[in-house]
């Protein structure tokens, strides 16, 4: 174990108590929590990020599209302003955080709402439009306060709970048992099916119940798209170059995806959320111009893209080669299983009744 890891264990023994408090107050009652008046779908984690929620919450709203009336609602994390408000597609990312603008502006069909308070936020929704079928929770495994019908918790394949610590020890932010009260659980960014065998030395190993649900997730990446200073296709092969530029949390798998696309890659890494300033994006033009010789492309991901905005044609990116490799997260095992577990809870919710 590395020696920092080990001097913080304790601080994470305290963080336990605290959370199995916390825990046992609503597990007892003392502590009450609103059951939600309409289907609500949490896909949440115990780990801090990095496990691919975002793209976990458009496999939901792709599962129930077309044809049922959904609404997505998220604290919006690292926007400006508090409260709870709708996101509209010409939103500022600064006003609403850059997962829920990128969801609105991918699912036009869709409303997407942000507010940190989950009960006052569903309650809201329900206000707004009464003919909502089904809610769709970004990352409120944690809030106790609301009840949701269907819980889904993700671990990645690369750093499953229990190969990992709670903070600040590692990057758990709840302890792994709570995981045993979701529905399914997902384990993301695989890289293969895993075998029959496989899958069961997972689900010992993840300490699941005999009743949980257990898939395996893999990312499909998109062809990358100019989104500014390109017109035909991005140029791919052997021959050719891409400078990424990322500010989400495990960049990881694109990076590897995009050394199968391209001869040339390097990574210039921010941290998640990153809101680039002038000097940074001055930074990334010129690597680009020194990096690499022959056809060469910055690539940077779609949630980036939503942050960076507008700003990217009056930026020192302007008239650069930008593109984006959009993402799908993909159920690897029984995919009928997964959808029928989210069909079900929407059209058997007394809701509906």
């Amino acid at each position: 174990m590395h020696v920092l890891r080990l001097l913080l264990l304790p601080f994470s023994w305290l963080y336990a108590l605290v959370l199995r408090f916390r825990h046992g107050l609503y597990d007892s009652g003392l502590l009450k929590a609103a059951v939600a008046p309409v289907p609500a779908i949490c896909v949440g984690n115990i780990a801090l990020g990095g496990t691919g929620k975002t793209p976990h919450v458009e496999l939901v709203l792709r599962t129930l599209l077309p044809g049922t009336t959904l609404a997505t609602l998220s604290r919006g994390y690292g926007r400006k302003a508090s409260g709870f408000s709708e996101v509209q597609a010409h939103d500022d990312p600064g006003t609403t955080g850059d997962e829920p603008l990128m969801l609105k502006q991918k699912f036009s069909g869709v409303r997407v709402f942000v507010g940190a308070d989950r009960v006052a936020g569903v309650a809201a929704i329900k206000a707004a439009m009464p003919e909502v079928q089904a809610i769709v929770l970004d990352d409120a495994l944690q809030h106790r306060a609301l009840k949701a019908g269907l819980n889904m918790v993700l671990t990645t394949w690369q750093r499953p709970w229990h190969k990992d610590y709670l903070l600040p020890a590692g990057n758990l932010r709840d302890i792994p048992c709570r995981a045993r009260q979701a529905d399914a659980v997902i384990v993301t960014k695989c890289p293969l099916l895993p075998t029959p065998e496989e899958q069961y030395r997972w689900r010992r190993r993840l300490g699941l119940r005999d009743a949980q649900a257990l898939f395996f997730s893999g990312l499909e990446y998109a062809p990358p798209k100019y989104i500014t200073g390109g017109q035909d296709a991005v140029p791919v092969g052997p021959q050719t170059a891409a400078l990424l530029f990322t500010g989400i949390a495990d960049a990881a798998p694109l990076v590897e995806h995009a050394r199968s696309v391209f001869g040339t890659v390097r990574h210039l890494a921010f941290g998640d959320h990153h809101r680039f300033s002038k000097a940074e994006l001055l930074g990334v033009a010129d690597v680009f111009h020194s990096f690499a010789h022959g056809p060469k492309t910055l690539i940077t991901t779609e949630k980036d893209a939503t942050r960076l905005g507008g700003s990217l044609r009056t930026s020192p990116l302007q008239g650069l080669p930008v593109a984006v490799i959009g993402i799908q997260a993909k159920i690897l095992n029984e995919p009928h299983a997964f959808e029928a577990l989210i069909r079900t809870h929407v059209a058997t919710h007394p809701a509906h009744r």
